[in-house]
């Protein structure tokens, strides 16, 4: 069985709870109370989104050969 893989990006709230966003599906996005929450919220949107894509014969984008850096600079005053 061929394997899916997806960045999440999680983003504490002032509120609390994490926002969990999947940059390569766009609108996917969830939310959890803590970290682990979060990433089972992100796991079942994925899996959710991807069907539908799966159900509507569009392309299904996949991660796996993707190759991700970060960048830092110095903050403006």
């Amino acid at each position: 069985m061929k394997q899916l893989t997806y960045k999440v990006l999680l983003n504490p709230e002032p509120e609390g709870g994490f926002t969990a966003t999947v940059p390569s599906l766009p609108g996917c996005i969830t939310y959890g109370e803590t970290v682990d929450e979060a990433m089972l919220m992100a796991e079942e949107a994925i899996v959710l989104y991807v069907d539908s894509l799966v159900a509507h014969n569009e392309k299904v984008p996949d991660e796996t050969n993707m190759l991700e850096y970060a960048i830092t600079i110095p903050a403006t005053k």
